[in-house]
């Protein structure tokens, strides 16, 4: 049997390259022609690696056009640089630094944090052991006992705080409160957001990989379209999963009858890694740091795409920034998108420190577009960290980190302008004209997947449910997308008891993740430990 393994084989990059040289304006015609004409298809796979190996002589061929594919100039490279200071420079709305005041003066914060408030719904499926009602396990009224985050000490840290934020009357010398209840509003909201990331991740993990079609079809064939909660696979015809197979890893442990637990996903091993990264580096770390990290911590495995790419290269001997660059056609997809909900969440109220964070994790792997949608998502996220305003304003700040002419900047304005004319409307009208615009695109590139995120959370207007079910409804990278919406919808929620208990109770607060220590920790762990992040300077 011969190995073939996904997103690394010269054969299969080459036609991905390909298709980036298009989409970023390089006269590829050339190479193209030099491949077809020696066999090479035109086309590259969907899901990782083509069916069968390809000659050696072709996958020498690949290599070279590879090289080849490089050298070729960029037309895009003036509106959309990759280095930190000409991003910056491209973007007249830059934030400034945010406010810093004095911090509680204990970097371990013990805050008592409850269980999610009882859903007015009743949700359609339950999983095993639950009994219909929505509600926790433990039963209405129970508190979740108390967690300190226990990390080494270090000097005091510093709070970052913002004029708006739960922090102004402290931060304006109005009266002093105790610990516990200046952090509490910042903890109750990162609370929210893992669940949120956690539940979204986790509704869009069956249809992973399945086209919009198929999406729509199977949430039909079971009256649950508009999407509104879990996928199941009860009451679906034969015939129609036979067309359309959920996603073969995910529906054992995704589907409403098979939810025990928040699986593993990559979409949560990267913030879980981000802590390690944070409490191991502070957030000075450089990206050799990060890089030297997933070599101690990340299986490669459990890589895909960008990553995976990166990793590669790092066991060649190469170095940042050549990790993101060399033969690494998927520099511009959405794999530093996902990974940027710690940047957010440790700088609440400090969009650009947040943006300067996530740009440092984000050149391990990526280049232009893709590091700005880490950038764009990471500073909407310490905006809505901070309490500071609804979803409009924080996507709004957003964008002030994005080079306003970067095809990243102009589909998230598509996504928000198409999103905003549709309120009211059913969001398939959006959807669809997204798929006009963007469905060129391979469906994990990140162009497309943070048009629809935007859109969703701007038609949803702050609902969490709405904002997870357009994410997911969308297609493209559903997990992904579902999982960044949540994240963020968590956030301008508030507190984990204003997310609907049929999101948050068949996690059981526990985490699965092949991260060394860490498999089963809860959510509530989590947040203390991001908390303890974000308060240190």
């Amino acid at each position: 049997m011969t190995v073939r393994l996904t997103w690394v084989q010269p054969e299969d990059l080459i036609t991905h390259e390909l298709r980036q040289a298009a989409e970023d304006g390089r006269d590829a015609t050339a190479v193209r022609t030099r491949w077809q004409s020696a066999g090479g298809p035109p086309s590259p796979p969907r899901a990782g690696a083509s069916l069968a190996p390809a000659p050696p002589h072709l996958r020498a061929l690949a290599e070279r056009l590879l090289d080849a594919l490089s050298q070729l100039p960029v037309p895009t490279a003036a509106s959309e640089p990759t280095d930190l200071p000409a991003i910056e420079s491209a973007c007249p709305a830059w934030p400034a630094p945010g406010t810093r005041a004095p911090a509680p003066p204990t970097a371990a914060v013990k805050v008592l944090v409850g269980v999610a408030r009882p859903d007015p719904a009743a949700p359609v499926h339950s999983p095993p052991g639950g009994d219909g009602s929505g509600r926790s396990p433990q039963g209405a009224g129970h508190r979740a006992p108390e967690h300190t985050a226990a990390l080494p000490a270090r000097t005091a840290p510093e709070a970052t705080l913002r004029r708006g934020s739960d922090h102004e009357a402290l931060a304006n010398g109005g009266r002093a409160r105790t610990p516990e209840a200046t952090t509490a509003p910042l903890l109750n909201r990162l609370h929210a957001s893992w669940l949120g990331r956690a539940a979204g991740c986790l509704l869009g993990k069956p249809v992973e990989k399945l086209s919009l079609p198929a999406i729509r079809e199977l949430a039909t064939a079971t009256g649950n379209w508009p999407l509104r909660t879990w996928f199941t696979a009860r009451g679906v015809p034969p015939a129609l999963l036979a067309r359309h197979p959920w996603n073969r890893r995910s529906a054992p442990t995704s589907l409403a009858e098979n939810i025990n637990g928040m699986p593993e996903d990559d979409d949560l091993n990267y913030p879980l890694l981000n802590l390690l990264l944070l409490q191991r580096h502070t957030k000075s770390f450089t990206t050799s740091q990060l890089a030297t990290l997933w070599l101690d911590e990340l299986p490669a495995g459990r890589t895909f795409t960008a990553e995976r790419i990166a990793y590669r290269n790092l066991l060649q001997g190469l170095t940042p920034p050549a990790t993101a660059t060399h033969h690494n056609p998927f520099r511009e997809w959405i794999g530093a998108l996902i990974r940027a909900d710690v940047h957010g969440w440790t700088h609440p109220g400090d969009p650009a420190a947040a943006a300067g964070q996530a740009h440092r994790d984000a050149t391990l792997t990526h280049t232009a577009n893709g590091v700005y949608g880490a950038m764009f998502i990471a500073a909407t996220i310490a905006e809505a960290a901070a309490g500071a305003g609804d979803v409009h304003h924080c996507l709004r700040t957003g964008l002030t980190v994005v080079p306003p002419d970067s095809r990243l900047a102009r589909a998230v304005r598509h996504g928000i302008e198409t999103a905003a004319r549709a309120s009211g409307d059913s969001f398939d009208t959006v959807v669809d004209e997204l798929h006009a615009a963007y469905g060129h695109h391979h469906w994990v590139h990140v162009i497309p997947n943070a048009a629809l995120i935007s859109a969703a959370l701007t038609h949803a207007d702050g609902d969490f449910t709405a904002s997870i079910c357009r994410a997911v409804s969308g297609g493209w990278d559903t997990d992904s997308n579902g999982a960044t919406t949540g994240s963020i919808a968590g956030l301008v929620a508030g507190s984990p008891q204003a997310i609907p208990t049929r999101w948050t109770a068949p996690l059981h607060n526990r985490l699965a993740t092949s991260v060394a220590g860490l498999d089963g920790i809860g959510f509530d762990t989590l947040a203390h430990l991001t908390l303890t992040e974000a308060l240190r300077p």
